[in-house]
């Protein structure tokens, strides 16, 4: 391969990702679906042209990162300090339950060799999988609705940005145990160190940022300084405390979230990843996706996969809103709300791969899982919400 072969694979890749993404949103499936389907039609598997290059690898790493940081940056620490304990609770089961079922799914069906073994740590890599929660679908339905402004929109928003931060610690703590080397007090002990060290230091960072933000407003140094941090706490997370790099990136996009300016970094970075690194990245998951190897056996394990992840989420956080005296109908909205998978568990996987935690045809239970629930969350919110409207935020039981 010459050192220009990867311009034609770039052009290749940026052009079937961005039609196949307007497909997919026509048909009203995520975007990220079709890219990732776009790589999977031009990889090996079909078409073949385009393979995977360290090159390419690489640059889905980057966009890796950028996903992190803007989902950082779109945090909203305001409305999550709102929910308060709520949304806390409901993350936690959120996180706990899929967790769990993941994990027992994987041993029903593969068995497990002990505590520390391969078998082991693939089924519960399985659960911190399915822990993931994004709920961009679930935010357009109730927006279209009215009902993101009420409290069971806000439970649901909040309690996905905070399931997200949990299952983020959880896969750093997961990959650290890998290592059969590491010890799991110090695993403990490098993943608090780093969250006290981030908490002190961002506390000063914020600082000085808000300070450069009122010297030199809206100009394009703010970003540029933005990104310097991301890529800085990607590489002081893996390098110092064996944290996963994206933990560093997601960090660095909070301590930033509450700038007067946030919103125009967000822009900024949206910019090179919805360009150039978002479509690679995606795009390499379906590259990297073998239909080899799919048979009876995976596609029946697909489907097991896809129903525990939905009634893991529904259960989970519909029975810890109804301990939070939801009622029953806002409860069950909630657990719906929350089942929807995207851009995190992708990450998630991705990672899982390159530490062979994965093997390249379980890319298609977790793609399965996104385009499933994408599609069924919307009706059945909308569902629910024709034969339950509820009764307004300011009265709600669950105020």
């Amino acid at each position: 391969m010459t050192s220009y072969d990867i311009f034609k694979d770039l052009a290749i890749i940026i052009v079937f990702a961005k039609a196949f993404g307007i497909l997919a949103r026509k048909l009203k499936a995520p975007q990220v679906a079709g890219e990732i389907i776009a790589g999977l039609i031009i990889g090996p598997s079909v078409l073949g042209l385009v393979n995977t290059s360290d090159f390419l690898v690489q640059m889905a790493e980057i966009g890796v990162i950028l996903l992190m940081f803007s989902a950082g940056l779109e945090t909203n620490l305001r409305d999550l300090m709102k929910t308060g304990l709520t949304a806390f609770l409901i993350a936690c089961a959120g996180v706990l339950v899929p967790l769990a079922g993941g994990t027992a799914l994987y041993a029903l069906y593969y068995g497990t060799g002990g505590i520390g073994s391969d078998s082991f740590f693939c089924a519960v890599f399985t659960g911190v999988i399915m822990t993931a929660t994004s709920v961009s679908i679930t935010v357009q339905t109730l927006r279209e609705l009215g009902y993101l402004k009420g409290n069971v929109g806000t439970a649901i928003v909040s309690a996905a940005i905070i399931d997200d931060v949990i299952g983020i610690i959880v896969l750093t703590f997961v990959i650290a145990l890998k290592n059969p080397e590491t010890k799991p007090f110090a695993v403990l002990g490098n993943t608090g160190l780093f969250f006290l060290c981030s908490l002190i230091l961002g506390f000063i960072i914020h600082k000085l940022f808000k300070r450069f933000d009122a010297a030199f407003p809206h100009t394009r140094r703010i970003p540029i300084m933005g990104l310097a941090l991301c890529l800085a706490m990607a590489y002081c997370a893996e390098h110092f405390f064996g944290i996963a790099d994206i933990t560093g990136a997601y960090v660095a996009g909070i301590i930033l979230c509450s700038l007067r300016d946030s919103e125009y970094i967000a822009e900024k970075m949206d910019t090179n990843s919805y360009m150039l690194f978002g479509p690679v990245f995606f795009a390499s998951i379906g590259l990297k996706t073998s239909l080899d190897n799919v048979n009876a056996d995976i596609l029946l394990f697909s489907l097991c996969f896809i129903l525990t992840a939905l009634l893991a989420k529904i259960i989970g956080c519909g029975l810890m809103a109804k301990l939070c005296r939801f009622s029953m109908a806002d409860s069950l909205k909630i657990g719906i709300g929350m089942m929807t998978r995207g851009e995190v568990a992708l990450i998630i996987s991705q990672k899982g791969l390159s530490l062979g935690l994965l093997t390249p045809e379980f890319f298609t239970c977790v793609i399965l899982l996104i385009i499933v629930s994408s599609v069924i969350t919307p009706i059945l919110l909308k569902i629910l919400y024709t034969k339950y409207p509820g009764e307004p935020a300011a009265t709600s039981k669950a105020s």
